[in-house]
């Protein structure tokens, strides 16, 4: 277990470039292929666990946020697919189970939709309760069809390197609780995905992150831009939130990790 919780203030939500090299400098010799961290809004992370993969690694993400945009800051959770996208041994970033309105008009016009019509971004929201014109978007997905197109995604990508991500916040609401809204995808769900992607490809490396943590933060900027956009939800008692959380992370933990069920957690 790596203990980084001093960090937590600093960079929670964004932080300026030069803060977060620092970070991971200090960090990156002791990280493990994969990682169990914090708040949804330190997602922008896996930007940084990516740059330790060795080869061409295609990046299979379950959230319920697409987090592809475009505006500054730079470092933020937000935006964290197109530092993946920066980065030259990542061939494709592909975000699963987006439940929110940032996919569809007119909120989606700050998506990173030159990286999706190049085939390098595929964004997968659900559009059970969209229109039948939404329900025909590039990637959208119901809940009678994800498993069908999930299994041809996986299939189309046969022998393929794959890291995954996963945040909480995809999860139901009865089986996660987050600093953010929740989406729609359940542990089984989550888990048999897994499984299916282990069928075709090899996942090297991966994270898990968005249980809910108090908000704390170090600057004005980032709490003011936080507290903006976070969704004003109502807070179980913290008892609750782990109770919660752990189930669900006992779970994921060692599907993630191709593991036993039942084996203890560890960074």
């Amino acid at each position: 277990m790596v203990d980084a919780r001093g960090w937590g203030s600093p960079l929670r939500f964004s932080a300026p470039p030069r803060l977060v090299e620092n970070f991971y400098r200090e960090y990156e010799s002791q990280l493990a292929p994969f990682i169990l961290y914090g708040s949804g809004d330190f997602h922008y992370l896996t930007a940084f666990w990516l740059r330790r993969v060795a080869q061409p690694v295609v990046v299979v993400s379950f959230d319920n946020h697409p987090d592809w945009d475009i505006r500054p800051p730079k470092w933020a959770c937000g935006g964290w697919v197109n530092r993946a996208l920066d980065l030259p041994h990542v061939s494709q970033v592909n975000v699963w189970g987006c439940g929110n309105f940032e996919c569809w008009w007119p909120h989606n016009i700050f998506g990173n939709h030159r990286a999706e019509r190049a085939g390098r971004l595929e964004v997968h929201p659900w559009a059970d309760d969209r229109s039948r014109r939404d329900q025909q978007r590039r990637g959208a997905i119901l809940r009678q069809n994800w498993r069908e197109r999930f299994d041809q995604f996986a299939c189309a990508r046969d022998g393929a390197d794959v890291y995954v991500t996963i945040d909480l916040d995809s999860l139901r609401a009865e089986e996660a609780l987050t600093n953010w809204e929740n989406g729609r995808f359940t542990t089984s769900d989550l888990i048999w995905a897994l499984a299916k992607l282990r069928e075709h490809c090899r996942i090297l490396a991966g994270d898990i992150c968005g249980a809910f943590s108090p908000p704390i933060y170090a600057r004005w900027k980032q709490k003011f831009a936080s507290e903006w956009d976070h969704p004003k939800l109502k807070q179980q008692s913290m008892a609750q939130i782990r109770r919660t959380n752990l189930a669900a992370i006992e779970m994921l933990w060692p599907a993630l990790q191709g593991a036993r069920a039942g084996q203890k957690l560890r960074s």
